[in-house]
């Protein structure tokens, strides 16, 4: 029997660790990495290519909603299942925007995520019980993905705008995001200027609001504001 192949991306080792002796207790699953942040999530996405990505959404340094569209892009015959503890539209429309499979929200049974796992190995889409009766609720899927002023907005940013807005939103200074991303602090400078632009936010105080009502990072996750 040929295994489903599992990468298990979440910045907690003991969410990880767990996942993965509940997920091998099943004939057909098989875990072949853990990340513990997006970037490297996408690293070991394009080494390994499994078949599915189990991704957290709040994860330093590549957050998981960012890492997906990444890993799509890179590997696109992988399918990404998001877990978070929150189901907020602004974190479903955006899973569902990077091109996701399916959302699980941390209180998902373990019958559901392998359920899941097996659902979009096929190439089918998975919600939890309840993300999935609102989408109900919205109507045909074309409206699920419709984006309001927010979404569209940040479907405007290209993937290093997106990094950039992340750090910035994590309290991360010019050079420190300079370093981060090996570029330039005159090329993180330039694209905090384009972030505001696009955005018409100019503060960026406004910029981790931003960034936390859009799930690129998830409101739990302590910030501090550097001007």
């Amino acid at each position: 029997m040929k295994r489903i192949t599992i990468l298990l991306a979440d910045d907690h080792t003991i969410v990880r660790e767990g996942f993965r002796k509940m997920l091998e207790l099943e004939e057909d699953l098989e875990v072949v990495g853990e990340a513990q942040d997006g970037r490297r999530a996408l690293a070991l996405a394009i080494e390994l290519r499994p078949a599915v990505v189990l991704m957290d959404v709040a994860m330093p340094n590549l957050n998981g909603l960012e890492a997906t569209r990444q890993v799509l892009k890179a590997v696109p015959e992988t399918k990404v299942l998001i877990l978070s503890a929150h189901n907020d539209d602004a974190y479903v429309n955006t899973a569902i925007e990077s091109g996701a499979a399916g959302f699980l929200l941390k209180q998902t049974s373990i019958h559901d995520v392998c359920l899941a796992i097996r659902e979009v190995s096929k190439g089918r889409s998975f919600f939890s019980p309840v993300i999935s009766r609102r989408l109900g609720r919205l109507g045909a899927q074309g409206s699920t993905r419709a984006a309001g002023p927010q979404n569209k907005k940040l479907a405007e940013l290209t993937s290093r705008e997106m990094e950039v807005l992340q750090l910035i939103a994590e309290g991360e200074a010019n050079k420190q995001i300079a370093d981060q991303l090996a570029i330039s602090i005159k090329t993180v400078e330039k694209h905090r200027t384009h972030l505001m632009a696009k955005l018409d936010i100019h503060d960026t105080a406004g910029l981790t609001r931003y960034a936390i009502g859009a799930g690129i990072i998830e409101s739990s996750v302590q910030v501090t504001v550097v001007g």
